[in-house]
């Protein structure tokens, strides 16, 4: 386990979400799975709640037959997002966890393995095979002191931000350790651990220790606990400190979660909305502390005030708390168990107008409105700020109103309900179940072997951190396609080029069988785990994307779907290369071969130039790009087989 060499892990638990789990179901018909080879896997409906018209309806039919299908658990909609759900029902110290999507990594905060990567690698997991990931350096973070007060979770990680900025840990495990822990809940690791994956991080890891062993008691599954902890000489590839004393409260300026600076340096900025929830605050602490901060007081006329509770449970134990009627009293609105508004489903802001969010995300439009002004914050600066209309220090609100810092009294034993979670049937039932195809549901489209020879026009150039939400937008528009190949390539990159899918379509209609690049900068593919941003531009032609460097799970989404992930050897060549210049790569075949060398030769026809290129696929993924992709090469093995046989 050197780092940067590709390792295969086994998996013991898969995690899948509506926004991507459609496709998983889709790969594992495709792949011809009887049932599941998993200890757990589960199938939450979370993201897409909105049901504007059937097609989200009919997603949610879908994954129900596919969970009674392949033998999974069904969680409905309404019953949580989730990463908490997850690390409340099913979260155990010591397992390997890997879900289809990049926020998977919040139950590294029970001592799990817990990976974010793409629907193809989880379909593949859940199938009994190994999870390949390139290995990472672990990275030691070791936490003193206490949090001063007004200062919670959400500022850790965002110092971490601050630090580091969003490619700092990638490839990279960030395993927090120190007597600083002592004073984090499991919540509050599962805030830190979340966010990980906005610095890029292969995953997060805390101790299973006695905060992990008090969570699952108040969950009523005390049995699951193990401890788990790093020896007293252990030694990391890196190692960091922050002395939680010393931390004040932070923000992440729009549009990224890597700009971060203090609260007081950005404050007098008006506020249009302050939102609680998302899985990046998704703990009843983060709701009680937003209640206790506006109990008895009015927020601003200008504001509205957001609540997306994260759990069935959470909003239970908050309603018996009477937090829920503060937050009401207060001015507040609450919506229904989900993402929602993280991944732009509803409570979209005024464009142009500041929008305070305990998320993990504020990337361009993501919200849902193009023209966005998002920060990313803790729920006291977003309750402060939703009460004075503009960004305030809680910490000088506090001192100016005479107000002490909330004491908070949560119960020691969660509401547990497990009615809206529907178990595997037994495998005799599961074979007789159909699966519930809805019109909107395509299948997989065929992807065709690489060519020995690429030649086609650079069809857009984009620069640094182009997120996945760049790439395949989410939001009300987009998402309800999710499960619709072709529709939903309608919408590829057209945040960045609005007439990227026609120019693309016209270069197939023109004969353009030698497909097209995209050339990008550092960090390219950052973000959500969805790899709808990789198959829909390969259903568009897209066949290499030549790059800077690439986030973990988007790169290992190209590789599946057959685009060949390449980075320049010379950064500065970036600059070099045009939109509409002509590229050509030739001997594709040798230079994918098992075990040569990594280099290839680019040339731009236009410029009559040629830049050397690099890729860091092992023999494996070669096999995989030069098929057309991961199905591809399974089949292509199976027939393999067959013949032999």
């Amino acid at each position: 386990m050197e780092p940067a060499c590709e390792i295969g892990l086994r998996i013991d638990q898969t995690l899948t979400q509506d926004a991507t789990g459609t496709l998983v179901m889709q790969e594992l018909d495709a792949l011809g799975l009887d049932r599941v080879r998993t200890e757990v896997s589960v199938q939450y409906v979370d993201h897409n709640l909105l049901q504007a018209d059937e097609r989200n309806a009919e997603d949610h039919a879908f994954l129900r037959s596919a969970c009674r299908r392949f033998g999974l658990w069904y969680s409905k909609p309404g019953n949580g997002v989730s990463h908490p759900t997850h690390m409340q029902r099913f979260g155990v110290p010591g397992r390997s966890l890997a879900g289809s999507d990049s926020h998977t990594c919040a139950a590294g905060s029970l001592g799990m393995l817990a990976l974010g990567t793409g629907g193809l690698e989880v379909a593949l997991a859940m199938a009994g095979r190994p999870l390949y990931v390139t290995m990472p350096e672990i990275w030691g973070i070791r936490l003193t002191g206490r949090l001063p007060e007004w200062v919670s979770a959400k500022d850790v990680v965002l110092e971490m931000l601050r630090r580091h900025g969003v490619k700092g840990a990638v490839n990279r495990i960030l395993e927090y350790h120190g007597p600083g822990l002592a004073h984090l809940s499991a919540m509050d690791r599962h805030v830190i651990a979340n966010m990980g994956a906005e610095l890029g991080a292969t995953t997060s890891v805390f101790p299973a220790d006695t905060a992990v062993r008090d969570f699952l008691r108040a969950e009523e599954r005390e049995a699951d606990f193990r401890e788990l902890a790093a020896e007293p000489d252990a030694v990391y590839d890196l190692t960091d400190e922050i002395d939680l004393a010393t931390l004040e409260p932070l923000i992440a300026r729009p549009t990224s979660p890597g700009n971060v600076v203090p609260v007081r340096e950005v404050a007098g900025e008006p506020v249009g909305q302050a939102v609680i929830g998302s899985s990046a605050n998704p703990g009843l602490r983060d709701f009680a502390v937003a209640a206790a901060v506006v109990a008895g007081r009015q927020t601003d006329p200008a504001v509205s005030f957001d609540i997306n509770p994260t759990s069935r449970e959470i909003l239970a134990d908050l309603t018996k708390s009477g937090s829920t009627f503060e937050l009401i009293a207060a001015g507040a609105r609450i919506h229904q168990t989900g993402c929602l508004g993280c991944i732009g489903m509803g409570q979209a802001p005024a464009p142009g107008r500041n929008s305070l969010r305990t998320f993990p995300r504020n990337f361009p439009g993501r919200s849902g409105t193009e023209q966005d002004a998002v920060w990313l914050c803790s729920p006291e600066t977003a309750a402060v700020s939703a009460l004075t209309g503009e960004i305030t220090d809680p910490r000088d609100w506090a001192a100016e109103e005479g107000v002490r810092y909330p004491r908070l009294r949560l119960a020691e034993h969660a509401t547990v309900n497990r009615a809206m979670l529907e178990p595997p049937l037994p495998p005799g039932q599961a074979a007789r179940v159909e699966l519930e195809r809805g019109p909107n549901i395509s299948v997989l489209p065929d992807l065709d072997p690489m060519p020995d020879a690429l030649e086609g026009p650079v069809l857009l150039k984009c620069g640094d951190n182009v997120s996945t939400d760049e790439i395949s937008p989410a939001g009300a528009k987009a998402l309800p396609y999710r499960s619709n190949i072709p529709k939903l390539a309608e919408f590829t990159f057209t945040r960045i080029d609005p007439d990227y899918p026609r120019h693309a379509a016209e270069l197939a209609g023109d004969g353009g069988s030698g497909g097209h690049f995209v050339v990008g900068g550092e960090n390219y593919g950052q973000g959500s785990s969805r790899e709808h941003a990789a198959i829909t531009p390969r259903h568009l032609g897209l066949r290499a994307v030549v790059a800077k460097s690439y986030a973990r799970i988007h790169w290992q989404n190209l590789t599946n779907f057959g685009i060949l992930p390449l980075e320049f050897d010379d950064p500065d060549d970036h600059h070099r290369i045009d939109a509409g210049d002509r590229l050509r790569l030739d001997g594709l075949h040798a230079a994918l071969a098992p075990g040569a060398e990594p280099f290839l030769r680019l040339r731009n026809t236009t410029k009559d130039e040629i830049y050397q290129v690099r890729h860091r696929l092992s023999d494996g993924r070669r096999r995989t790009v030069l098929a057309g992709g991961t199905i591809a090469a399974l089949a292509g093995e199976e027939q393999h087989h067959l013949t032999d046989r």
